[in-house]
């Protein structure tokens, strides 16, 4: 568990509400809109790489006032179990994307192309599961770096 200095357990940290934000959430939508058209060469939608930082910057904001929510609510960061939310919000879109190339090549490419996607999905999946646990496993052996030397 990290513990930030200064914070103790049940502190108050300001956090601007619990609630959804539709307006952050909508300019997300409208980075990776950006984005997908940047690479359909839509020539009037130059911008894929602003759309790509907009999007980090806001997923950053984010991801930010969930930690600090944590942190009021229970005095502490468990980045083992914030690494398990994203797991849980982000293998399922994931699985399903893999899933959908897979058979849209199915359809979409020639028989030739078919196999080097195949290879190159499981690889990308594999990669993913990958390094989510070597992330898992960084944040475990890193845990005594944040003990307080009491």
């Amino acid at each position: 568990m990290f513990e930030p200095e200064g914070v103790q357990m049940g502190q108050a940290i300001a956090v601007d509400g619990d609630e959804f934000r539709p307006d952050v959430e909508g300019l997300r939508a409208v980075a990776v809109v950006v984005v997908v058209l940047f690479h359909a060469r839509i020539t009037q939608f130059s911008g894929g790489y602003v759309g790509v930082d907009v999007f980090f910057v806001l997923s950053g904001f984010l991801i930010t006032r969930l930690l600090l929510r944590e942190v009021a609510r229970t005095g502490t960061i468990s980045l083992r179990h914030f690494w398990a939310r994203r797991a849980r919000r982000l293998l399922p879109a994931s699985c399903v994307v893999v899933v959908t190339t897979v058979l849209a090549a199915q359809v979409l490419l020639a028989p030739i192309a078919q196999r080097p996607l195949a290879t190159d999905a499981l690889a990308a999946s594999v990669m993913y599961c990958r390094e989510f646990g070597r992330r898992n496993s960084a944040v475990s052996s890193a845990r005594g770096l944040f003990a307080s030397s009491a």
